[in-house]
């Protein structure tokens, strides 16, 4: 997978061995081949000494925005259609595995989801906005979509490029050190999407192909998994040695060996930390009847 950034500051990545592309799993996706990051500075796509890459609005007001010709000669160098010729190639079903975003505080929310339909691509181009931001033919003739990482302003892009790469690049296969490692955490998917694959992959009948070494954790007659699919919650807490720290415990279902029971805590403190922290992930998570139980015994109800 390979991404592009335009910036006007290229340094803040950093090298092979400096900033987000050399420290952790970012790093490893770059050494092993996995992916690979490319900086694009926006200032030598400019014709004047001053290397001007932004300019006063029209209509006036305040701050300076970014010119659209340097992003333009910023994309073309990369080969780079615009929108209308990477749609008409996509609806002539000749998919065009790639896409060019605009991140900007005017942008929709960046999310697990996102990350992961990203994921699947080969290609992606981040333009940093900057200033007051960029002009907006850029968004219309060249970006797919606006993306942004929260409900804040930044003083430019490369922080949400660096945050969305990240994001990204812990998902692609070989990159983290267990492949369900991206899987069963906050925001992850479904119990029923992740059951209905371990069924497809154990029962050759099924899919055609080669039989799992690993039990069907969806059979009544195997042994559950201890962990919960997030499928739009909070991760649920984590504990590790020593089994008491400083007086505190470790709950006590985490330490008896009961499977059934270390499922059903782990899946109710997930739920108590998402109603704690983000409750408004409650209404649009998959949630079973026990869910709505235990929620309803904190004292929330969700709407109907």
């Amino acid at each position: 997978m390979r991404f592009d950034i335009l910036t006007i500051f290229p340094d803040f990545f950093g090298g092979p061995d400096l900033g987000i592309f050399g420290h952790g799993v970012v790093s490893r996706a770059l050494r092993t081949g996995i992916a690979t990051a490319h900086t694009h500075d926006l200032r030598a796509f400019t014709h004047d000494r001053h290397r001007t890459v932004d300019d006063r609005p029209f209509g006036g007001g305040e701050g300076m925005v970014l010119k659209p010709q340097p992003i333009f000669e910023a994309l073309e160098s990369l080969a780079l259609t615009p929108k209308p010729t990477r749609d008409t190639l996509r609806a002539a079903d000749s998919p065009v595995k790639e896409t060019v975003i605009l991140l900007s505080a005017q942008g929709k929310r960046f999310t697990q989801a996102t990350a992961r339909r990203l994921a699947t691509l080969d290609r992606v181009v981040l333009i940093c906005g900057r200033y007051e931001g960029v002009d907006e033919r850029v968004s219309q003739l060249f970006c797919d979509e606006e993306l942004s990482i929260g409900d804040y302003v930044l003083s430019g892009g490369e922080l949400a490029a660096a945050i969305l790469l990240d994001a990204t690049v812990r998902l692609l296969p070989g990159v983290l050190g267990h492949a369900d490692s991206s899987r069963y955490e906050s925001f992850g998917e479904a119990d029923a999407t992740l059951n209905a694959e371990i069924s497809e992959n154990c029962h050759p009948s099924r899919s055609g192909g080669p039989a799992s070494s690993g039990s069907d954790e969806s059979s009544p007659q195997s042994p559950p998994r201890s962990t919960n699919a997030a499928a739009g919650l909070l991760d649920y807490p984590h504990y590790t040695r020593p089994a008491e720290f400083l007086g505190v415990p470790i709950p006590e279902p985490l330490g008896n060996g009961d499977h059934l029971a270390i499922r059903r805590w782990r899946r109710h403190a997930a739920l108590a930390k998402t109603l704690a922290n983000r409750p408004d992930l409650l209404p649009n998570a998959d949630l079973t009847d026990d869910d709505r139980e235990f929620l309803a015994s904190l004292g929330y109800n969700l709407p109907t």
